[in-house]
């Protein structure tokens, strides 16, 4: 069962703290930054990010050994499946690298992103950092979160009016659909991937498409030299499959279905009453990247991945004090409120049929 302190509807914020109350300390974010900080949970943790790098880089390094070695047989089939894991969880330590919280400094967290994001994955590491800061600064906002943006699915209600012909179809059934449309999502980040780059003003042009085309270029020649056409043809579908609904899976749960902002919140209300954190143990942080705790990482996005857990209490308990609404979900009831979403969005284009 979820829980919640407060718990907002979906359709809209609940903000239950006393209208006058003015912390004496600054804004309320202030108050908690400041416990946050004399914990020592902003602070680099440099050893688990080299034993999860160092485990990333040995599942990619697994994976396509494994293709080598089992050679052209349909057994591949269960390599690709494995290489869509890791491709996920090297995607997410691309996403850590980008907030920087494994290096202090840009400069090594862009090439070490660069790494892992358009050489390991084959995405474009600075069109989706550019594309995943504007959704942390406003998170769910129909007209400035790219990741709510009028495209395949639909996520606020208003966008859904007039869709016609096949994304109408879509719409309607988008509950339906989203975890099949979550197979497309691999091709989706390369195509988006190209179109930043070919796009006017993509910094490092030319380092991002020489990456990526590194990237395209081992990756088809490992799959024909080993696999017959049609196996190479399969592999690619099961990787990227796997990959989509993984990588999809594990960043759903985090807004959808959640309110969206008016842009009158101050910074602590936008991130929290727009976030939901999925409960679960140790398994569910290691599936999860460390996404599960969803508000923590909206609140401090340089907070390494580790600390998250231990600052999920203090953030509660200091939410419940001063009346915020704190979501929080198992991984399956989060699945169903964002799902309900989709489908209540939908629910215009099937009435006026």
């Amino acid at each position: 069962m979820s829980s919640s302190t407060a718990c907002p509807p979906v359709t809209e914020f609940a903000d239950t703290s006393p209208p006058h109350r003015k912390p004496a300390g600054g804004s309320d974010f202030a108050v908690l930054n400041r416990r946050v900080v004399r914990a020592g949970l902003l602070e680099r943790r440099p050893t688990y990010y080299a034993v999860r790098m160092v485990t990333v880089a040995s599942m990619l390094v697994a994976g396509w050994t494994a293709l080598w070695l089992v050679g052209a047989s349909w057994w591949t089939l269960a390599v690709a499946a494995f290489l869509g894991v890791a491709f996920s969880h090297a995607a997410l330590v691309a996403h850590d690298l980008a907030h920087r919280q494994v290096f202090r400094t840009g400069k090594l967290s862009e090439r070490a992103g660069r790494i892992a994001a358009n050489i390991a994955v084959g995405m474009s590491y600075g069109w989706w950092m550019e594309k995943h800061t504007r959704h942390h600064n406003n998170p769910n906002h129909d007209d400035l979160d790219p990741d709510v943006a009028s495209e395949v699915l639909i996520w606020a209600s208003g966008s859904a009016r007039g869709r016609r012909g096949l994304k109408g179809y879509v719409t309607r059934h988008q509950a339906g659909l989203f975890f099949p449309l979550l197979t497309l999502l691999s091709i989706g980040l390369r195509v988006s991937s190209v179109r930043a780059l070919l796009a006017p003003g993509m910094k490092r042009r030319g380092l991002e498409a020489g990456l990526m085309g590194l990237h395209l270029a081992a990756y088809v020649a490992a799959l024909l030299l080993v696999l017959t056409p049609w196996q190479a043809l399969a592999f690619f579908a099961v990787h990227h499959a796997v990959f989509g609904v993984y990588l999809g899976m594990t960043f759903a749960p985090n807004h959808k279905g959640m309110p969206h902002p008016e842009g009158t919140e101050d910074y602590l209300r936008k991130q929290v009453l727009t976030s939901r954190n999925v409960t679960g143990g140790r398994l569910t942080d290691a599936a999860l990247g460390g996404l599960n705790y969803q508000i923590e990482h909206h609140l401090f996005p340089a907070m390494p991945t580790p600390n998250l857990r231990r600052a999920q209490p203090m953030v509660e308990a200091y939410c419940r004090e001063i009346g915020v609404a704190y979501e929080q979900a198992s991984l399956v009831q989060s699945y169903r409120q964002a799902l309900r979403h989709l489908h209540e969005v939908g629910a215009p284009l099937r009435d006026n049929r």
